[in-house]
């Protein structure tokens, strides 16, 4: 897997879904509003995610209203 950095990671966390498709699709729409070094960063985040086994996406650490989040394919863990 190739490894998140700091800012996507950032990134993924403010439009985190309720599943993989739904934080791709969230940020896949904001592109046309970004700039270009965000979108830029978008863009490797969202191949970054692409290419994450499911296994891999349910360990993925998002934070999202200051509660660590952990996401799997079946359901939401807020602790």
């Amino acid at each position: 897997m190739n490894r998140l950095t700091v800012e996507e990671t950032n990134l993924l966390s403010i439009y985190i879904g309720e599943d993989r498709q739904e934080l791709t699709d969230n940020l896949t729409a904001a592109l046309p509003y970004m700039d270009g070094d965000m979108k830029e960063i978008a863009k490797r985040a969202l191949s970054k995610v692409a290419a994450m086994t499911e296994a891999e996406y349910g360990e993925l650490a998002l934070y999202a209203d200051r509660k660590s989040t952990r996401l799997n394919s079946s359901h939401l863990h807020v602790s």
